[in-house]
């Protein structure tokens, strides 16, 4: 299994890294291939609305260093996206990456039986961490990109939410987490 993992946090060390790293590393230990790609490093745009992925051709006609990345999330088996919750809603940087997999959906998609080109839906694992105690707030996030995912060609979102977690290093002293983490890879790849 291909496993492509998109980390929205601008720290390396941060605890929704720590999450995601949980889970990657069972899954690694289950024969899993793994490609992470921290956004932050990379040197991309948003979405720029100019259709060409639906007029031009069938893939974002932006060339940057986000390309590669959209291709290796077609290609993957499972994704797994990885952010913090910044001011109520998913890092910056992965809404921008979102909004780019737009040029994931067909021309026509809102009218379309199967409005995505994935050839086959694919699992994703969402991974929100954040620094607020009360679960009700923000709780919109998970059911919000749920239906955006579905609708873009992912088949069922697992969501691993983690509140309460606001300094570095906050994951590490939830073991439950990581057992939670460590229980989805197994499930996913068909281990439990």
């Amino acid at each position: 299994m291909k496993i492509v993992a998109l980390f929205g946090s601008p720290r390396k060390d941060g605890n929704s890294i720590a999450v995601a790293e949980s889970f990657l590393c069972r899954a690694r230990q289950l024969g899993a291939e793994i490609e992470r790609v921290y956004l932050n490093d990379l040197h991309f745009r948003g979405c720029q609305a100019c259709d060409g992925c639906k007029t031009l051709t069938e893939i974002c006609v932006l060339h940057d260093d986000l390309a590669p990345v959209l291709d290796a999330v077609f290609a993957a088996d499972l994704l797994v996206l990885a952010s913090p919750v910044y001011y109520g809603d998913v890092s910056a940087q992965l809404k921008a990456f979102i909004d780019r997999t737009y040029a994931f959906l067909v021309p026509g998609y809102i009218a379309a039986d199967h409005p995505s080109r994935f050839p086959r839906r694919k699992p994703l694992v969402f991974i929100l961490t954040q620094g607020h105690r009360d679960p009700e707030w923000f709780a919109d996030i998970l059911p919000r990109y749920r239906d955006l995912f579905y609708w873009t060609g992912f088949a069922e979102t697992y969501p691993l939410r983690i509140v309460d977690v606001y300094h570095r290093g906050d994951v590490a002293k939830r073991p439950e987490v990581t057992a939670e983490a460590e229980h989805l890879a197994e499930r996913l790849l068909g281990k439990s």
